[in-house]
């Protein structure tokens, strides 16, 4: 069931049965010269989509946008600073509680959002750990990447030139759900540089295509398809494992 497809008697007797909602969370960035835009948020949201229609789960909106200053020395790339998106997830996870979800699962597609969601978790937690009260709901974050696995998969895939960024199986999974928007480029080098991540001039001036340490054209939308399947399977698992967990 996708939240945003359906209409409120119908979340409210869906959360009579099952309390456990997934949202895909991302960030709207750079991706070398062919990688979406969109690429961290669509990975996500292609998964979750996919794992709604064989797995019976309730998916919510996309958060699609997400922390990557970094990235902002490209155009097209759109950033929330560090506090504005704790804020935007205390008020999504808050608003989804208050209607009965008790699990919150935020399937992650950008890992420059990793220590804002967490700090996040964070936050919301001590809203009531300061009055010795329980929240009442349990959130999770998990990479798509990290589910199991993915890892390994995209290892077999790409020994060498994957990467940290603009990766050929974020490209693969992307290619597999939108061919009619694959690109081509001529990149040089082959295999991206790598290095730290700073500031937004910085990482220009270290990257100057907006790759790390990948080569995008290893990716294909045969490998795409095979990587989506194993997340499905992945987070249908993990999500059925959360919904399990008791309560204390």
């Amino acid at each position: 069931m996708l939240l945003a497809h359906s209409t409120w008697p119908e979340i409210e007797a869906r959360i009579a049965r099952s309390r456990a909602i997934v949202i895909p969370i991302g960030s709207n960035e750079q991706h070398g010269p062919t990688g979406l835009l969109g690429t961290d948020w669509m990975c996500p949201e292609i998964i979750a989509h996919a794992a709604h229609d064989k797995g019976d789960l309730i998916v919510g909106p996309t958060f699609n946008i997400g922390m990557a200053q970094h990235h902002l020395g490209f155009p097209g790339s759109i950033s929330l600073r560090p506090s504005t998106m704790i804020a935007a997830l205390r008020d999504w996870s808050v608003s989804l509680a208050g209607h009965g979800f008790d699990r919150i699962y935020f399937l992650n597609g950008h890992g420059g959002n990793v220590a804002t969601i967490e700090a996040a978790f964070s936050e919301i937690y001590s809203e009531s750990s300061w009055r010795a009260e329980r929240r009442g709901f349990a959130l999770k974050l998990r990479n798509w990447w990290d589910l199991p696995g993915v890892g390994k998969l995209c290892e077999r895939l790409y020994p060498q030139g994957h990467g940290s960024h603009a990766t050929p199986s974020e490209i693969a999974v992307t290619q597999f759900a939108y061919p009619q928007s694959i690109k081509a480029a001529n990149y040089a080098p082959q295999i991206a540089p790598t290095g730290p991540i700073r500031e937004a001039l910085d990482f220009r001036a270290r990257y100057p295509d907006g790759r790390m340490g990948s080569d995008p054209g290893l990716a294909t939308p045969e490998a795409g398809g095979q990587i989506v399947a194993l997340a499905v399977d992945g987070l249908i698992g993990d999500m059925r494992s959360f919904e399990a967990e008791p309560t204390p």
